[in-house]
């Protein structure tokens, strides 16, 4: 076996560890924030060559795969898609108007901080909609989303009472979810069938998208916030990176979150968030965000984040939460956010599996942060 530097780092943080088990150091002292070393042969951060494109959480193979299946109604995949992409694009309204500033709010909401994250999840529920059928009219109902913040989007504004930072997390959320559904309209063709998006407006989509960038998720690496916020803004630059067509943006997102994975879950699997936020959700904003990611870089063949035992310990720390194992807070009936079923397609193993069992057909989460219909797109589809 080849040696790599990497492969030294790894031995010399395990006798580190072992060292720290002996004379019993702090957590907070050998712990957080340490980057986790990884095998040079699997993290590539200066990546090279074209992306895949559609290449954000579906592939023209997965999507292919999956509207074979979903046309014939005796699959699951058939359920699964009238029971989560039928059930909310027939309920969801087309907006008629798209507002020029949104406004956010830490604890709580706005009209338009839930317009902008509804209309995300709407457009690419509407996507996944023409990529099954190949019916323009989805596509066209999903264009009318994306031009219509493209064109009128200028910038977010805050609250009274909310931190001057918020927007920053608030685009984050919404960027990779708005281009998971631009890259199956500009690239998928379902039968032969285009969306036919105007080279035009998706010039003005790319310039909304660096509106999001530049001036609100680059923020979050300079704002102190750590936790989901970074993680989120590493998602968000992957995500971007790919339908952007560029390498810069994609390593930045990549690196941010190898960087970072390590504050988020610790050696051990604990995730710090359950405990320091008593609740069960943010501590899943970071998983998602991990494993969504994560999935993007394995179909830009980069098998990244998946591979960092991290990952997989962070859900091994979700299943003892949701096994109420945790004094500062008990998760046995709280919501399993979508990525969940991501994750165990990748890993298949009983942890990922007693967690994806609870909740499934997995739609978009409630509050509209990450995108969902995953039990659709991933459900026993092919790696």
């Amino acid at each position: 076996m080849k040696t790599t530097n990497s492969t030294k780092y790894f031995v010399a943080a395990l006798l580190i560890t072992s060292g720290c088990y002996f004379v019993r150091c702090a957590r907070n002292q050998v712990i957080e924030d340490k980057k986790v070393p990884a095998d040079a042969s699997v993290v590539q951060l200066n990546s090279s060559g074209p992306f895949v494109h559609p290449g954000i959480l579906n592939t023209s193979t997965t999507l292919d795969f999956i509207r074979s299946e979903a046309n014939s109604t005796t699959t699951d995949r058939y359920n699964d898609y009238q029971a989560t992409i039928v059930a909310y694009t027939d309920t969801a309204t087309l907006p008629t108007s798209f507002p020029s500033v949104v406004t956010v709010k830490g604890s709580g909401t706005t009209a338009t901080e839930t317009q902008i994250k509804e209309n995300a999840v709407f457009a690419y529920a509407l996507a996944l909609r023409f990529a099954k059928t190949g019916d323009t009219a989805y596509s066209h109902k999903a264009k009318i989303i994306l031009n219509g913040w493209a064109y009128n989007f200028d910038h977010y504004e805050v609250a009274s009472g909310t931190t001057a930072t918020q927007p920053d997390l608030e685009a984050s959320w919404v960027a990779p979810t708005f281009v998971a559904a631009a890259e199956i309209i500009r690239y998928y063709q379902p039968s032969g069938h285009s969306a036919n998006w105007a080279a035009t407006d998706i010039t003005q989509f790319k310039v909304f998208l660096n509106n999001l960038k530049d001036n609100y998720i680059n923020n979050t690496l300079t704002s102190g916030h750590k936790q989901n916020w970074i993680i989120s803004a590493g998602y968000a630059k992957v995500a971007l990176g790919v339908f952007l067509d560029s390498r810069t943006v994609y390593d930045a997102g990549l690196k941010i979150l190898t960087d970072s994975i390590g504050t988020v879950i610790y050696a051990d699997g604990t995730m710090p968030e359950l405990c320091s936020r008593t609740d069960c959700v943010h501590f899943q904003y970071s998983l998602n965000g991990l494993t969504y990611a994560a999935e993007i870089a394995r179909e830009q063949g980069q098998n990244t984040i998946f591979t960092i035992d991290r990952l997989s310990l962070g859900y091994g720390f979700m299943w003892k939460a949701y096994h109420d194992q945790f004094s500062c807070k008990q998760c046995s009936t709280a919501k399993v956010y979508p990525a969940v079923e991501v994750a165990h397609r990748y890993y298949s193993s009983d942890t990922t599996g007693y967690l994806r069992g609870r909740q499934p057909p997995y739609g978009p989460s409630s509050d509209n942060t990450f995108l969902g219909f995953t039990t659709y797109t991933h459900r026993g589809v092919p790696l």
